[in-house]
């Protein structure tokens, strides 16, 4: 550190505050020191920092070890929120969301120190476990709903299931099928409840769902089902794989999209937009959820309770209540998957 005073020509004490992100340094002098530490490759020493302050700038995340867009996304915002904020990350990740499994995930991370934990809980058995975790640092929990005894941000899956119901339902179609994701996953709970309300507000007929595991396979046989109801013109796809396997059986089966069937989905993957046609979806923002969820754990961290004062009613986009449970807000994306009942 004193050679990266010496470089930049300034004190040890104000290296020492640009490397701790304070405040108050002119941005010429912070842009020297920052000029100073590249050219040096200088690296602070962590362990000697974290002895003297007591703090290892490094969170835990437990994540379920899974390739699926919405968990994958919700690790990667998290991440982002993360390094934006100056902070380490060490990840853990696990096969189960049972309460053994998530409890030795979160003791391994206190074996390294992590000053917080977030906990990616989408599923019904994770949300338990948080429950009957025993850990001495804060946690957060994310997509975990709002019946977690701890913070929790989560996206708000039965408004977004429920807003692009509505639009089908506002297209002129008389009821709208459902393709759901896999029992156990808060976000099929969600989005199937989003989808019935829709359609129980305006008296429609709430046909039976068809299961689904969140693949393209499973899209595709439920579509093969549906291509032989001529009384099918609008179906809602618990998420963007299943819609896409829907699209292909329906093309199969000399359906047109949207003449014959309009087609809606959920996620608002980078394909989906390629899709044939281009698929109108819900798209979630994962910036936000990590944004939140790191903004949550820091307060737990802090003692800054948001709740109080400014922590009421709309806050940044997103629902916050007095429990410090928040929905992240949904968008639905229009594109030529989805239009007018046909006659």
């Amino acid at each position: 550190m004193a050679d990266v005073a010496r470089v930049a020509g300034v004190s040890h004490q104000t290296v020492s505050r640009v490397l701790n992100g304070a405040p108050h340094v002119r941005p010429g002098t912070r842009e020297r020191v920052l000029a100073a530490i590249r050219e040096l490759d200088y690296r602070p020493n962590v362990a000697a920092r974290t002895l003297v302050t007591r703090r290892s700038q490094t969170l835990g995340v437990v994540s379920f070890g899974s390739a699926l867009y919405g968990p994958a996304s919700m690790l990667d915002g998290i991440e982002q929120a993360a390094r934006s904020a100056g902070y380490f990350v060490s990840v853990a990740s696990i096969r189960s969301l049972d309460s053994r499994a998530v409890q030795e995930a979160v003791d391994r991370l206190r074996d390294q120190g992590v000053e917080g934990i977030v906990v990616i809980a989408p599923q019904i058995p994770a949300a338990r476990a948080i429950a009957q975790l025993s850990t001495a640092v804060p946690v957060v929990a994310v997509g975990s709903g709002s019946g977690s005894r701890v913070p929790t941000v989560s996206v708000d899956n039965e408004a977004g299931a429920h807003a692009v119901t509505r639009h089908l339902l506002d297209l002129g179609h008389a009821t709208v099928h459902h393709i759901a994701g896999p029992p156990g996953w808060l976000e099929t709970t969600a989005r199937q409840a989003g989808w019935r309300r829709a359609l129980q507000e305006v008296g429609a007929p709430v046909p039976e769902a068809h299961a689904g595991d969140w693949s393209a396979r499973a899209g595709y046989e439920a579509g093969l089902r549906i291509a032989e109801d001529r009384s099918a013109s609008a179906v809602f796809c618990a998420n963007d794989q299943l819609a896409l396997g829907l699209l292909r059986a329906l093309h199969e089966a000399g359906r047109t999209i949207p003449g014959d069937i309009s087609v809606a989905g959920f996620d608002d993957i980078s394909e989906a937009a390629y899709f044939a046609p281009p698929l109108t979806t819900v798209r979630q923002d994962f910036g936000e959820l990590g944004r939140r969820a790191l903004e949550l754990l820091v307060d737990e961290l802090t003692g800054n309770d948001r709740t109080t004062g400014v922590g009421g009613g709309e806050r940044g986009g997103a629902r916050e209540s007095a429990s410090r449970h928040v929905l992240v807000p949904t968008e639905i994306v229009l594109r030529r998957s989805t239009g007018r009942a046909p006659r």
